[in-house]
C-alpha cells in the first residue's frame, strides 16, 4: 500500500533538504547523484521529499518559479511557465448548476499545455545531473514540451510517438523545436515501456510523469488555484476536477496539498475534493475506483478522440488514487459526444481547449446530473491543453463554412434566411 506521510526527518542522503523517498518500501535515495526513476529495492514509484514545507506567504513572483520555496532548486529552464488563468464562465456556471465554477486553463502555457510547469523542473534536474539526452514517450503534449525546454537548454531529445495516434499540431510542435521523433508501432503505453528501457540502459534521461521531477513542477497548478481562488472569493474551492491520463496531475495536484497541510497552510477539511474524469474507452482509473482496487489493471485496447489520454496503464495511480480516496473525490468515464458537447459549451465561453481539456467539464456536468456533486459546491475545472493542439478535432465540432456569392447583397440575403 502506498505511503505517502510527509513526516520523516531529512536523511543523511538528502541534498540541501531535498531527497526521493520510495512510496512503497520506504527506502531513502540522494535525488542527484545519478537518474533514478522507480526504487531500486522494490520498484515502486519515488516521490521527492522536503525537509521544510513552506506556507503561501512564503511565496513570492509570478509563474513556476514563484514557488521556488517548495521546488528543488530556485530556478529552472524556463521559458517562462505557469500563471495561467482562472476563467469565468457564467453561462456554463448556470447550466451546471453550482455555487461557482471556474476553469484553470493550463493550455496558456508557452507550448500550449500544463506539461511545461514539469519540464521547467525536470530539464533543470537534467542539467544538474549532467546528461545529454532527454526522452520521453508521449500522445502529443509531453513530446512538444520536452522539445521545447530542451531546445533552451541544448540537450538533444528523443520522443516515441504512438504511429498514427498524435495530434498534427503536436507533432508539429515537437518537429519544429528539434525532437528526433520515433513514430512506434504500437499504442502510448507500448512507447513508455520502450523509453523507460532506454532511461534503464543509461541512454536516455526520461522526462515522462515516471521522473518524480516532473510531478513537482506540476502540483504548482494546485497552488495557484488554491491562491487564487482564495484571493477572489474568501475560500478555498471544495472540488477540483480534471482529465486523467497517466494520472500525473492527479498525483502532483494531491501532493501540493499534502505539502500545504503539513506546513499549516490549509486546514485537513479545506483540502479540495478530487475527481478525476477519463474517456469511456480508456478508464482503467475509474475502474479502480468502482471496483476498489489498489492499483489499476492495464487495458490493453483504449480508443478516443480525446487523444490526450488515451492511455491504458496510468503509471502515476499508486499515488492519484489515494489522493482521490483520501479527499472525498470520484472518478467518472464520459463518452467521446459528451466530451466534445463540452469542448463546444467552453468555445462559446471563449474557452478554446483540445477534446482532453474538456473531459473535465463533461465529467462534471455527468456528476451533477448524477446527484453526486452538490448545488453549493464551489468547482474548479482543470483543462490541460490549447484547442489548436488538435485543429482537426477543433474544425470537426465547430460549424460548418457556409459558401456565399462574391456580392454584399447576396449575403445580406442568406443572412436574412
Amino acid at each position: 500500500m502506498s505511503d505517502l506521510s510527509l513526516a520523516a526527518a531529512a536523511p543523511d542522503c538528502a541534498d540541501d533538504g531535498v531527497w526521493l523517498a520510495c512510496i512503497e518500501c520506504g527506502e531513502q535515495l540522494a535525488p542527484f547523484d545519478e537518474p533514478t526513476y522507480r526504487c531500486p529495492d522494490c520498484g515502486g514509484l519515488l516521490e521527492a521529499r522536503y525537509e521544510q514545507y513552506p506556507t503561501f506567504e512564503e511565496f513570492s513572483g509570478r509563474g513556476v518559479w514563484r514557488y521556488d520555496a517548495a521546488l528543488p532548486f530556485d530556478h529552472g529552464v524556463s521559458l517562462p511557465e505557469g500563471d495561467t488563468p482562472l476563467h469565468e464562465v457564467p453561462r456554463l456556471e448556470a447550466d451546471v448548476g453550482v455555487r461557482s465554477l471556474r476553469v484553470k486553463h493550463e493550455g496558456m502555457n508557452p507550448t500550449g499545455s500544463f506539461k511545461d510547469r514539469g519540464m521547467t523542473v525536470g530539464v533543470r534536474v537534467a542539467e544538474e545531473l549532467g546528461v545529454s539526452r532527454l526522452a520521453c514517450a508521449s500522445t502529443g503534449n509531453t513530446s512538444a514540451a520536452l522539445a521545447a525546454y530542451g531546445g533552451r537548454a541544448g540537450l538533444e531529445t528523443l520522443v516515441l510517438l504512438p504511429a498514427g495516434k498524435v495530434a498534427a499540431g503536436k507533432v508539429a510542435q515537437a518537429a519544429l523545436h528539434g525532437a528526433r521523433i520515433l513514430e512506434v508501432d504500437g499504442n502510448f503505453d507500448a512507447c513508455l515501456d520502450i523509453v523507460s528501457e532506454l532511461a534503464d540502459r543509461g541512454e536516455a534521461y526520461l522526462l515522462n510523469s515516471l521522473n518524480p521531477f516532473r510531478l513537482e513542477g506540476q502540483k504548482t497548478i494546485g497552488f495557484e488555484i488554491l491562491e487564487t481562488f482564495r484571493d477572489e472569493y474568501g475560500r478555498f474551492p471544495d472540488r477540483i476536477v480534471l482529465p486523467v491520463g497517466n494520472a500525473g496531475n492527479t498525483a502532483a495536484l494531491y501532493k501540493a496539498f499534502r505539502e500545504l497541510v503539513r506546513a499549516g497552510a490549509l486546514a485537513e477539511d479545506e483540502v479540495p475534493m478530487l475527481t478525476g474524469v477519463q474517456a469511456a474507452g480508456a478508464a482503467p482509473m475509474v475502474e479502480a475506483i468502482e471496483e476498489g482496487y489498489e492499483d489499476t489493471e492495464r487495458w490493453e485496447d483504449v480508443e478516443t478522440r480525446a487523444t490526450a489520454i488515451r492511455i491504458g496503464n496510468p503509471v502515476n495511480a499508486p499515488k492519484a488514487l489515494p489522493g482521490i480516496r483520501a479527499t472525498g473525490g470520484t472518478a467518472v468515464a464520459v463518452a467521446d459526444d459528451e466530451i466534445t458537447d463540452a469542448q463546444r459549451a467552453l468555445a462559446e465561453e471563449g474557452v478554446g481547449v483540445e477534446p482532453a481539456s474538456a473531459a473535465s467539464v463533461a465529467g462534471l456536468r455527468k456528476l451533477r446530473e448524477e446527484g453526486v456533486v452538490d448545488d453549493s459546491e464551489d468547482v474548479v475545472c482543470l483543462t490541460t491543453g490549447h484547442l489548436l493542439k488538435d485543429p482537426d478535432a477543433a474544425a470537426a465540432a465547430g460549424a460548418e463554412p457556409e459558401p456565399v456569392a462574391n456580392d454584399t447583397e447576396a449575403i445580406l440575403d442568406h443572412l436574412s434566411d
